[in-house]
């Protein structure tokens, strides 16, 4: 996708105009023929009976009768996409207008997932192999940059729409208490892991995958440590470098941009990718990119962990997990995170234990991201209109369906948030137990400034 949102503006607008799939159609008269009546009815028990009716253009229905919620499949061509290939089909047709939802959307999808899955744990053997969504183990440094480009480069403004206006994180935040605000859960979050890293003035960390830079200043302002951050998308490095000017903070922070495949590759000397020698780190922190490194690339990560973690040094990998290792669901990999790999437990301690790296604790944040999300998606759906106008109301339905998803993956247990904190295998400078973590609240160490105004 485009990086630049004033140039996609028009382009979006015109072709939008141009294409029938913009507009929902409206239904007709036009008779479903009996197998495709029967056909609806197979897809219902095939996604396990949820409590939901379908519909048929015609108004043919399947499911009890009194349902919460209607999902309304407009023509035939959207019946039999959504037979061939449901997983990505409803995500296309759901964006295009073509299947619409009656009642609130991220409900509909909590009630809907535990019945797919009863539904994919009964299936035959060639339906599931049909309907099983691609999996991707990783991508290539140059096919990791095109990924990135397709989601994160959407453009600068899009972001600081719907996201925290302290330190735009776009990661899992944490609500220690439950009236916490966005904003004050996100910097509660980078407190958390300021704390997990026993971080202490005048140390240096290095950050891979660092978003717009938050995590960065955060770790400078109010811990005193140098940092340097790996990003490989223009547009956050961009503005991360902005800020860090702007908050005087340039001189602890330096925003590379480059793949976590090259960390510390130039220990010991500079080169074009950095203004100052590589040296080793005390701490090591990666806040929502194990996502997009997938099995594959695990290894590469160890060994750039391993070249420049102190033998005594710590590190934190913050990841969005599930319980069990599967495909991610193959219309938010296509249309949405292109690319991207989420590990079950036993995948991300792969990444330790071939790296010889001890695993010292493990916090899951799942309901945390349920929350995080649904202030999100509250805040995207509040300039609905202002995001129509500059794409168009495809790519809003779409970002909706992909924001209402994610709230009830997290909420059904579909997904989970995973902090994992570890060191060497011989390093014995570890946390003895877990007061540093909570001997008060992370908001009142002055995380409460706010960092960044919308």
């Amino acid at each position: 996708m485009p990086r630049d949102t004033a140039s996609i503006a028009p382009r979006r607008q015109s072709r939008a105009a141009a294409s029938p799939e913009s507009r929902p159609p409206a239904l007709t008269s036009t008779p479903a023929w009996p197998p495709e009546r029967r056909l609806l009815a197979w897809l219902h028990r095939m996604a396990g009976a949820p409590a939901i009716r379908l519909q048929l253009w015609d108004g043919s229905v399947t499911g009890p009768d009194q349902a919460p919620y209607t999902v309304t499949i407009a023509d035939r061509g959207a019946l039999y996409q959504l037979l061939r290939s449901p997983n990505i089909a409803f995500g296309d047709l759901y964006a295009s207008g073509r299947i619409t939802v009656s009642g609130a959307l991220d409900a509909f999808l909590i009630q809907l997932y535990p019945a797919l899955a009863k539904g994919a744990a009964s299936r035959p053997g060639w339906l599931a192999r049909l309907w099983r969504d691609p999996d991707r183990q990783g991508a290539s440094e140059q096919d990791a940059r095109l990924n990135i480009h397709h989601h994160y480069d959407l453009g600068n403004d899009f972001y600081r729409l719907w996201l925290d206006s302290a330190a735009m994180q776009y990661t899992c935040a944490y609500y220690e208490e439950t009236d916490y605000s966005l904003e004050q859960a996100q910097l509660s979050k980078l407190e958390h892991v300021c704390r997990k890293l026993c971080l202490k003035p005048g140390q240096t960390v290095i950050e891979a995958g660092c978003g717009w830079g938050g995590l960065a200043r955060y770790m400078a302002r109010h811990y005193g440590v140098r940092v340097k951050a790996f990003n490989i998308s223009p547009e956050q490095i961009r503005w991360a470098r902005e800020r860090a000017q702007e908050e005087g903070l340039a001189d602890r922070v330096e925003y590379i941009e480059d793949d976590y495949r090259n960390i510390g590759r130039n220990i010991g000397h500079s080169t074009s990718m950095s203004t100052r020698a590589m040296t080793r780190c005390d701490a090591f922190v990666s806040v929502g990119m194990l996502e997009h490194v997938g099995p594959a690339n695990y290894a590469s990560l160890g060994q750039a962990i391993n070249r420049v973690l102190k033998p005594e040094g710590i590190g934190l990998i913050h990841t969005i997990g599930r319980n069990r290792a599967a495909p991610v669901n193959g219309w938010i990999e296509k249309r949405i995170f292109p690319g991207c790999h989420v590990p079950g437990p036993v995948e991300l301690m792969q990444l330790f234990e071939e790296s010889d790296l001890s695993v010292l604790d493990m916090e899951n944040l799942r309901l945390h991201y349920a929350r995080t999300l649904r202030h999100w998606r509250e805040r995207f759906l509040s300039h609905r209109q202002q995001v129509s106008a500059e794409y168009d109301e495809t790519f809003v339905r779409a970002w909706d369906l992909y924001l209402a998803g994610s709230v009830a993956g997290f909420t059904t247990g579909t997904m989970q948030l995973f902090q994992v904190v570890f060191a060497p295998a011989a390093s014995n400078r570890i946390p003895q137990n877990r007061r540093h973590m909570y001997r008060h609240s992370a908001l009142a160490s002055g995380a409460n400034a706010v960092e960044a105004k919308p």
